[in-house]
């Protein structure tokens, strides 16, 4: 039997702080969920990871943590496709004597309803626009704070999160993390038409207590598109209780994020064996900590460091129309968004060699910030790829090609270089036709990081190396330069590198050689000789490849 023995410095976590969602279009999100559903829009910012999009909340009259429904909408973005290792579904609570008249409603803005009984309570599931499911659960919850100007009669609205519904292939694991972790109570089970629904209770007393995970053992995984939840955050009490969280869970080896700043709480981000990601977001200082309650969602909001690009943030977004509030924010006109679904075929040569790209994160076409992993030997591109999930940053497209046999090249990268061709040219090749699709996308060279681990990690080196036009920056995870007889500048490149010093692979001189000469060549080199690390990539190097990314990101205005 999993239980719970609190680590120092924590409580068990209460329940729901809010979850977060992929959309396509802002105009018709906002009118979703502030007119049909009669939630308040709060807020109105941008991706602190990506300031050309923005963050919708909405919740209560104030936002309080257990009814905050966040969007990022990238107009134009594919739709996803729900599977294993994301949450599916988000339920809100309802009057118990509200059935009828949600139902009037729901058909009334000719909504598919479905009904059903769970844990012995009436539930409604329906879609939003970009095929979210949203559920009512009916049920004598807790009150929050009304807001006034809703459209839905203050008998009927909502109440704030009931619970969220997640998809696994082990539900075992989501109770060694929910109950074991933190301080969950597991409530029951009951058959579900996609398997075992298991639910689990937060310790609070509000709203938004509950997590459900359905077991599908051998089903597939999701992928992500609008309409995919991103993940879900749960609340802790301060920034003291959070970062013995962050202690206790990197002690149980979920490898949280460092401490995000999300202006209107503070953040860590982990993802449990199954692949379903969880943040824990602090109550403070919450969302009228910049504008006065009345203010509340009625302006485009920045935080202090982006406020220097307010012109150019103001002119990028997409016009929006709060009806709730009569106002525009916004200035650019969306037109027809591109299709943003596609893979790119890329043509690596003269010779019309196609090389197979994978591709995840943000859609490529509504993209502006771009990272390239170059898998290494005996690896593949789906492999170097699932650091997308480790470096949760929104803002970027993730491409990983494949090398043919699985290598870039047969020998060691510190064997003769004519005894590596014509393969390394050829993957050299590839790299670079990558960066050209990119480029022909309107994502720029000096907006793409270019990452690799081991012989992809030589590769990514020995091709900023060569380039006439530098990548943004460079990600070498246990690598080295292939030759050091190049001198082309590196006008302040960010390099992160680093090494075991008795890596098999990589000797310790190489690496010291390779981030001497990228230093004297004008590179900004953060290279660590890490003991212990072994041949692979610890939490340490992807917080620092993460730092990286945002400093790119956070560079295009």
């Amino acid at each position: 039997m999993t239980t719970f023995t609190p680590a120092p410095g924590t409580s068990p976590v209460q329940g729901l702080h809010h979850v977060t969602v992929m959309a396509s279009d802002p105009q018709r999100n906002l009118d979703f969920y502030a007119l049909v559903l009669g939630q308040r829009l709060v807020k109105v910012t941008v991706n602190f990871d990506d300031p050309g999009t923005y963050h919708f909340y909405y919740g209560d009259q104030t936002g309080q943590p257990g009814t905050i429904m966040t969007h990022f909408p990238w107009p134009g973005a594919g739709r996803g496709e729900r599977g294993n290792g994301e949450v599916v579904a988000t339920a809100y609570s309802a009057p118990a004597d509200s059935l009828d008249y949600w139902q009037e409603r729901l058909a009334a803005h000719a909504l598919t309803v479905t009904g059903g009984t769970r844990f012995g309570q009436p539930v409604l599931t329906f879609e939003d626009p970009d095929g979210t499911w949203v559920e009512l659960v009916f049920e004598d919850g807790q009150t929050v704070q009304p807001w006034p100007a809703s459209p839905v009669d203050a008998a009927h609205e909502l109440r704030g999160f009931h619970s969220v519904t997640a998809w696994v292939r082990d539900t075992d694991a989501v109770r060694q993390l929910l109950v074991g972790q933190l301080g969950f109570t597991e409530v029951g089970s009951e058959p579900d038409a996609e398997g075992v629904r298991t639910r689990f209770r937060g310790s609070g007393d509000g709203v938004g207590l509950f997590v459900d995970a359905v077991e599908r053992p051998g089903q597939p995984r999701g992928h992500f598109g609008a309409g995919s939840i991103h993940h879900v955050a749960l609340r802790t009490r301060d920034d003291a209780e959070q970062e013995a969280y962050m202690t206790s869970l990197t002690g149980a080896g979920y490898r949280p994020t460092p401490v995000q700043d999300r202006q209107y709480f503070h953040s860590i981000y982990f993802r449990e064996p199954n692949g379903v990601l969880f943040e824990i977001a602090t109550d403070a200082p919450g969302f009228p900590d910049d504008e006065p309650v009345a203010e509340l969602g009625k302006h485009l909001k920045l935080p202090a460091w982006f406020e220097p690009q307010r012109a150019q943030i103001e002119a990028h977004v997409p016009r929006i129309v709060s009806r709730e509030y009569g106002v525009t924010i916004g200035q650019r006109d969306l037109g027809t968004a591109p299709d943003a679904t596609a893979e790119p075929e890329v043509t690596p040569d003269d010779e019309g060699t196609g090389v197979q790209v994978f591709t995840a994160g943000r859609p490529l076409d509504d993209a502006r910030v771009a990272m390239v992993l170059l898998h290494g030997r005996g690896g593949t591109a789906r492999d170097i790829l699932s650091l997308e999930q480790q470096f949760n940053l929104s803002a970027f497209t993730y491409l990983a090609p494949q090398a043919e046999g699985n290598t870039w090249y047969p020998l060691s990268f510190l064997a003769p270089v004519e005894q590596n061709q014509p393969h390394l040219d050829r993957a050299l090749g590839t790299v670079d036709a990558v960066m050209g699709e990119l480029a022909a996308r309107g994502i720029p060279v000096e907006r793409v990081v270019l990452g690799g681990f081991s012989q992809g990690a030589c590769l990514a080196l020995e091709y900023a190396s060569r380039a006439q036009h530098k990548p943004g920056a460079v990600v070498a995870f246990s690598g080295g330069l292939i030759t050091l007889d190049q001198d082309s500048a590196f006008p302040g490149t960010p390099v992160f590198m680093g090494v075991d010093p008795r890596d098999g692979h990589i000797p310790l001189t190489r690496f010291e050689e390779t981030a001497a000469q990228l230093r004297a060549r004008g590179a900004s080199v953060d290279a660590r000789v890490i003991p212990n690390l072994g041949h692979t990539i610890n939490a340490d190097e992807l917080n620092a490849a993460r730092a990286v990314m945002q400093e790119i990101a956070g560079a295009m205005g």
